[in-house]
């Protein structure tokens, strides 16, 4: 007899299911969308769907900001000491070098001069990718440098800011960049010519505490983490709850310590027009 009801031994037989590779898609953290990441290079790695703003590379704002991309290097030489013989989980020397050879630059800032529009500038631009962007006695330097070749051109300055502020391996001398940078910028302000600083996410600390935020005109890309202390230690201090977007662009705008909160894809538009109206 032929059993037609036996049950088959054999699983269901399905084809394997093709890995999709990694990289191709990412999520916009903040509406969530699936995002293709060569449509998201396109955009200037914002969100088409929100316009949130995404990490965007030192390299990525020179070919931005500069005509052409082109920019004259000063500086780039300049490597950090460890004068404090810093060690945690592993050297201060060792986390320099290991930065070094992710990033191929030497510290935290590419500095120099570029022109934007055909008008000459004098630059310095944060690269949070080298220990968050954090300003040791080399960015704190470079910046310094910057500062005094406006100064002696008297041309516009432009400082782009990314960083997790001051540079904890080096102590007291990371801090004092803070008050040299004020200083020079006190000296530069006697020329009569712009320092247009932009603030990028993030943008804290000793670094927002000094020149980022003694700009002539300051600008901020779109919800950009703004701030000195971090939130947590704040509502500690001051015990009590913080209010609804605190330390976003947005926040710094409405209660007047940004003149203007510029999308990505307008920077240089904006920028051009400032250095056309002031010189």
């Amino acid at each position: 007899m032929v059993e037609w009801f036996r049950k088959s031994k054999q699983g269901l037989i399905s084809q394997t299911r093709k890995d999709i590779p990694e990289g191709l898609w990412t999520k916009c953290p903040e509406c969530g969308e699936i995002i293709y990441v060569k449509e998201l290079e396109k955009n200037l790695n914002t969100c088409s769907h929100c316009d949130y703003h995404f990490k965007f590379a030192t390299t990525e704002y020179i070919k931005l900001l500069f005509d052409d991309g082109l920019y004259e290097e000063h500086d780039a030489g300049l490597i950090s000491g460890d004068p404090l013989q810093f060690k945690d989980s592993k050297k201060y020397t060792d986390r320099i070098k290991a930065a070094q050879k992710k990033t191929g630059q030497n510290d935290a800032v590419i500095s120099g001069y570029a022109k934007i529009d055909g008008r000459e500038v004098s630059f310095a631009m944060m690269d949070f990718s080298f220990i968050g962007g954090s300003m040791g006695s080399v960015v704190g330097e470079k910046i310094a440098r910057s500062i005094e070749r406006a100064t002696m051109r008297k041309i516009p300055l432009i400082i782009l800011s990314c960083s997790g502020g001051a540079r904890m391996q080096e102590g007291i001398l990371s801090l004092m960049q803070m008050a040299k940078t004020s200083a020079l910028l006190a000296e530069y302000d006697k020329v009569r010519a712009p320092y247009i600083s932009i603030l990028t996410n993030p943008t804290t600390a000793g670094v927002m505490a000094s020149y980022a935020s003694l700009g002539d005109v300051i600008i901020a890309e779109p919800k950009a983490l703004l701030g000195f202390a971090g939130q947590r230690v704040i509502k500690q201090t001051i015990g009590a709850d913080l209010p609804p977007g605190f330390q976003s662009s947005e926040f710094f705008m409405e209660h007047g310590f940004l003149d203007k909160i510029v999308h990505r894809r307008d920077l240089k538009r904006v920028v051009s027009q400032l250095i056309s109206h002031f010189t």
